[in-house]
């Protein structure tokens, strides 16, 4: 069956399908969240999958200070999203999505996010692709490793 006869087949049996929401029912993505925690839950996957896993406590942080280094929009830019509260809430909330999506995991004990299997492989299909996304994403990979490698330079120097 194609996709024209299957809207034919709809049309001439009369079918309806109805929803029925309440009024005080919590939507549970806005419009502005929509565009944005697909992004970040990449971003989270791509730290994940390198190999100095970061803590819970800083995934906010460091996904901020990666996008602020990496996109020209935010190089030297006023806003300091490394710092933003409302970034920081979107990454929790991404970060939610994929513990419960199976695509990470965060262990009590350490802290520190791991990536599953699921997890690996969606980020490796997005990496692998020919795309405005893949490119960025790569961007923000060496910039979080940046990161990363000058905290630890600034740790052994004090």
């Amino acid at each position: 069956m194609n996709f024209e006869e299957f809207f034919r087949r709809i049309e001439s049996k009369n079918i309806k399908v109805t929803f029925e929401i309440e009024n005080n029912q919590k939507r549970l993505l806005e419009n502005e969240a929509l565009f944005q925690l697909p992004l970040i839950s990449l971003i989270i996957l791509l730290m994940a999958k390198d190999r100095r896993k970061p803590y819970v406590a800083e995934i906010g942080q460091l996904v901020g200070e990666s996008i602020e280094t990496s996109m020209i929009g935010f190089k030297g830019s006023s806003q300091h999203i490394g710092w933003s509260a409302n970034l920081r809430v979107r990454t929790v909330t991404a970060l939610s999505f994929l513990e419960r999506a199976q695509l990470v995991e965060i262990k009590d004990r350490q802290e520190r996010i791991k990536i599953t299997e699921l997890g690996k492989k969606v980020i490796n299909h997005a990496l692998d692709l020919d795309n405005n996304l893949s490119f960025n994403l790569s961007q923000i990979s060496r910039s979080y490793r940046n990161i990363c490698v000058s905290r630890q330079i600034d740790m052994e120097v004090e």
